[in-house]
């Protein structure tokens, strides 16, 4: 059980951790008290529960830091650049001591370091400096302001007979209400037995505390925030009530206990609307909602051979209700792209500051949903292409004045769902992508020959290209060209695609096309000879039928006349190595890749349904093309089709490219 409850500490100190960056980042832009109080309450929690959960050398340093932003809340302590730049660097040291999962010798030499050493020794400074003076002219005033901000509280606390098990620590928590102001401790000791019956694991105490301070009533609620389940109740005291004790004659008074009387309870005590469930509990789950749509789909098959109208409609209502129940799986585990966002505004800051670059990121969309997993795949390429606009796009400000353009250069990122894509932009307004440059790099490469004749388009997605940079120099943060490959590869692994977009002078746009989830996706189901394929909905865009006289062509361009659009195609019979088709009237399904429309030519075309995508073999996921798998409802397996993917590789190998039909 004390393990559970540190884990829980662990668990919310990351998320205070987390938060904090964001709200100290917050206040560089805009100086608002309600962030300013919002910090100091995640310190003093951090500190308190630190200290009770056996992470004491976390909540010494913490108490350091907590005190800057006590003088901060006073209005002694200005919010400045190096108030900025100091937090930052206390709230990532917090980080390490967490990690370190405790006290210990890791935990004990990190905070003997000269680093730790330094930075206390900085707040300290800080703090020393801020301190208010008292004038010795006139005592009296200063003393009528102290009154003035002093309140009193009275508080009874009855833990629950487990919670001495579950590691609460009652003494720490006298502790620091001791650390507040004035304290007076009494117990109450209704529930006690005969000492041959007690437990010395079970609380039986109710403790009756009178505390005088000028912290306020959060701070004193603060104390007591990882002691929710205990029956707790908080109140203003009356000013004349029992003047406290001395904070250093702190002790019990079993005699004077009386009977509890009935009272309300001020904390919250209904039922929490959010719990905490583990990740691999939802992916279990999201696994057998995967089988069960692999059993309906079954179903309707049976269903549909038997013929039954009764069975019919049987079947249509477990149809709705699985439908119904993927969604709301589905749901559960959508986080908003916003815990992705939230943190590059410290990379954008810590880089331009590195670079010497004045730099902003906006951000629009952030509470546009996706599932998880998307989530932890995707932090990666967006830093590395926020990195890429802000060291290459971004210009130094005497070349941006010198251009016509504001100092300060801008990376706007924004997310926004169109059915089940999201659509990510990463957008800034430097100087563009320089396509000479680019075309000449690619020519010494040999990825193009000197007479290719390809659009603006096509030559800004070469820097896709394995190794490919136009950087003059390398610098810490980027010109390897190992990067926007990368970036591509991650995105095709998820589904996605990607496109850029540039104009020199004016900046460059790189769009991310990703699905909304990666467990079950809609598709569309299409025929080749005896095979059955499942080709991603979210990519197609149309489908038709091909013209005989196409249908018989054995050479020449691969092109169709759809409407007023020329498409190019490729005959996905032939790409998969399969016998030539006999079938006499084909389809063509037309899909979108890097904003080009291309046709896939299949034999027929099956319908949609929900797919659930299962992993394949280590011999077979490698293959280009291949996107994954899945059982149909007559028990047969049926290829995903990675339309990105299949497209490149089917560029590659053949010498008429896509790009130069189109």
């Amino acid at each position: 059980m004390i393990e559970q409850a540190v884990a829980a500490f662990v668990q919310e100190a990351q998320e205070i951790l987390s938060e904090l960056e964001d709200l100290i980042l917050g206040l560089e832009e805009q100086h608002d008290q309600k962030t300013v109080d919002a910090v100091f309450r995640g310190l003093h929690t951090v500190k308190g529960s630190g200290a009770m959960f056996g992470y004491t050398v976390l909540a010494h340093f913490t108490h350091h830091f907590e005190n800057a932003f006590e003088l901060v809340r006073a209005g002694d302590l200005p919010i400045d650049r190096n108030l900025i730049d100091l937090s930052l660097e206390a709230r990532d040291l917090m980080v390490r001591f967490l990690a370190l999962g405790g006290d210990g010798p890791e935990s004990e030499a990190l905070s003997q370091s000269r680093e730790t050493g330094q930075l206390i020794d900085r707040i300290q400074s800080l703090t020393l400096s801020a301190k208010p003076t008292v004038s010795a002219s006139d005592p009296s005033t200063t003393r009528m302001e102290t009154d003035e901000a002093m309140e009193r509280f009275s508080i009874r606390f009855k833990p629950l007979p487990e919670s001495l098990r579950n590691g609460m620590r009652p003494d720490l928590l006298l502790r620091e209400l001791n650390e507040l102001g004035a304290v007076d401790v009494r117990f109450e000791g209704a529930d006690l037995h005969d000492l041959t019956e007690l437990d010395p694991t079970e609380a039986y105490l109710t403790w009756v505390i009178v505390v005088e301070t000028t912290a306020g009533r959060a701070a004193v609620e603060d104390v007591f925030i990882f002691a929710d389940d205990a029956d707790l109740l908080i109140e203003a005291a009356d000013p004349q009530s029992q003047t406290p004790t001395d904070p250093e004659q702190i002790g019990p008074n079993l005699g004077a206990a009386d009977e509890p009387a009935a009272r309300p309870p001020t904390r919250v005590e209904s039922k929490t609307e959010n719990i905490r469930v583990a990740s691999s509990r939802l992916d279990d789950m999201m696994d057998s909602i995967g089988e069960l749509v692999i059993a309906q789909a079954r179903l309707d098959a049976v269903s549909e051979r038997l013929g039954d109208s009764t069975l019919d409609a049987v079947v249509e209502e477990v149809g709705r209700l699985v439908l119904g129940l993927r969604d709301a799986t589905l749901s559960i585990r959508m986080l908003p792209i916003e815990t992705v966002f939230g943190k590059f505004r410290r990379v954008v800051r810590d880089l331009s500051q590195e670079l010497g670059k004045d730099v902003r990121l906006v951000t629009r969309g952030g509470e546009t949903e996706v599932d998880k997993n998307v989530i932890d795949c995707i932090g990666d390429p967006l830093v590395h292409m926020i990195r890429n606009s802000i060291d290459h796009g971004i210009e130094t400000a005497e070349a941006r004045t010198a251009a016509g353009k504001p100092n300060q250069g801008i990376v706007r990122l924004s997310a926004r769902q169109e059915g089940g894509e999201i659509i990510i932009a990463i957008e800034d307004n430097g100087g563009g992508l320089q396509t000479d440059a680019i075309r000449r790099k690619a020519i010494d490469r040999g990825l193009i020959e000197a007479e290719d004749d390809l659009s603006e388009r096509d030559l800004q997605n070469l820097i896709f290209e394995p190794g490919f940079s136009t950087a003059e120099t390398v610098s810490s943060v980027s010109g390897r060209g190992v990067g926007m490959d990368a970036v591509r590869s991650t995105i095709d692994s998820l589904g996605g695609s990607i496109d850029v977009v540039s104009r020199e002078g004016q900046g460059t746009r790189v769009t991310l096309r990703l699905p909304v989830t990666m467990a079950i996706i809609d598709g569309l189901r299409v025929r080749l000879g005896a095979s059955i394929y499942v080709i991603p909905l979210s990519a197609v865009e149309e489908c038709v039928e091909m013209d005989a006289a196409e249908t018989g062509r054995t050479s020449g361009r691969s092109v169709l006349q759809i409407r007023e659009h020329v498409v190019p195609y490729l005959p996905l019979d032939r790409i998969f190595g399969l016998p030539p088709s006999e079938e006499t009237r084909r389809r063509v399904v037309v899909v979108c890749v890097g904003g080009q429309r291309i046709g896939l030519v299949v034999d027929d075309i099956l319908g949609q349904g929900q797919t659930v995508i299962k992993s394949l073999s280590a011999y077979h996921r490698d293959l280009p093309g291949l996107g994954g798998a899945t059982i149909l409802g007559d028990g047969r397996v049926a290829i995903i089709i990675d339309v990105a993917t299949l497209v490149r590789w089917a560029e590659s190998r053949h010498s008429e490219t896509l790009s130069k039909v189109a």
